[in-house]
């Protein structure tokens, strides 16, 4: 297998139960980089009331490569306030281009610091650990990269000290960010709690790691919906859209007056065409809903892992104490945060193909949060 053809020829798996599995997983092959991207002082922007410009920012990392790398297939993993991938070696230079483009356009459009890292697999591996890859179908439409070994922990580490740092681009630049939206309305907990969750390895003993990720990932299984939480007619969609001048800013064009004015028009049709279930052409309202709902990336393991659910909170109380447990085994570290609310940002390169891909994440700081309470026990 070349490298160039490692990601799409991997075979994918569909019951998010067998995540901790070895044998799903794949080195990446030599020669490529790691990519590490996150928002400086998310605390702070979470406090100002604005997380959805940090998931904005964080997909627009995954939405910018993608595009540089012509919608061709590319592990990922989005976080929330940042985003994990990994690139062959000669995709490098577009990556490259687009991350530095994207943090100008972070910078300058959303008032945000986006700090960004291409580690090469090589740097990751003289530290004795390495980065594998497994593609987990959430539905017959699209895959997200599970990543393990260790080396997303240690790139991301090496970013925040300012290693394999990637600069930003001269003032003015702008990815391309074509197919990034966020145009659905926040996504109230129908179950009592959305819960973000980040569990992450604190010792050597992998098998008891395995057995608590299997045992949390069991508790969510038998809860209603396995914990999703978009509800089964698909989220929210009101007009004006929440999220209207995010996706403004990230369109190239005229001044930004008009680009929101064209983004509005565009919305009011989507939001007709949704509330009277209209085909136009060949999209078929009912049938992309149903696939928002199954194609909605809410929980992930990329050296740790991480959920967002809608629960009980009896459900949220027994998660607690199990990863509690094990904390004080010396087994795991973990964060949690709950609140009223989950959100979604989108990436839809075309809205009459079922492969769209659609990031969840708690409304009132989310991963990000969660990231704080685990800081918080460490410390």
């Amino acid at each position: 297998m070349t490298g160039d053809t490692f990601y799409s020829a991997m075979p994918v798996f569909h019951g998010f139960a067998s995540l901790m599995e070895p044998s799903l997983y794949r080195p990446v092959p030599d020669g490529w980089l790691i990519g590490v991207a996150d928002i400086v002082q998310s605390t702070r922007a979470i406090a100002d009331n604005r997380y959805k410009a940090v998931n904005m920012a964080g997909a627009a990392v995954i939405a910018s490569i993608t595009n540089a790398l012509d919608g061709r297939d590319f592990p990922f993993a989005f976080g929330g306030d940042g985003a994990s991938f990994s690139v062959a070696p000669q995709d490098a230079e577009r990556a490259r281009d687009a991350l530095a483009a994207t943090a100008t356009w972070v910078r300058d459009d959303l008032d945000l610091i986006l700090r960004v890292a291409l580690v090469p697999i090589a740097a990751i591996r003289a530290q004795g650990l390495d980065v594998c890859i497994a593609r987990y179908a959430p539905s017959p439409h699209v895959s997200y990269a599970m990543f393990s070994g260790g080396g997303l922990a240690f790139a991301d580490a090496a970013m925040k000290r300012g290693e394999f740092a990637v600069e930003p681009a001269a003032a003015g630049a702008h990815p391309d960010l074509t197919g990034l939206s966020c145009r659905f309305s926040e996504i109230p907990s129908e179950r009592g709690v959305i819960l973000s969750v980040l569990v992450v390895p604190s010792s050597a003993d992998g098998a008891a790691y395995r057995r608590l990720i299997e045992d949390v990932v069991a508790l969510v299984e038998r809860s209603p919906g396995a914990g999703r939480p978009v509800p089964a007619n698909g989220p929210p969609l009101r007009w004006p859209a929440e999220g209207a001048r995010y996706e403004a800013l990230a369109r190239r064009g005229p001044s930004l007056l008009i680009r929101q004015f064209q983004v509005q028009v565009r919305t009011l049709f989507v939001y007709a065409i949704f509330r009277l279930g209209v085909p136009v052409g060949g999209f078929l309202p009912k049938v992309y809903m149903q696939q928002v709902v199954e194609n909605s990336d809410f929980r992930k393991y990329d050296d740790g892992l991480r959920m967002v659910l809608d629960c009980t909170p009896e459900l949220a109380d027994a998660l607690e104490s199990r990863l509690a447990a094990a904390a004080a085994a010396g087994v795991a570290r973990y964060g949690l945060h709950r609140q009223d609310a989950a959100m979604m940002t989108c990436f839809t390169l075309s809205a009459t193909r079922p492969e769209h891909f659609h990031f969840v994440d708690g409304a009132r700081g989310g991963y990000a949060s969660a990231a704080t309470a685990l800081k918080a026990a460490l410390n």
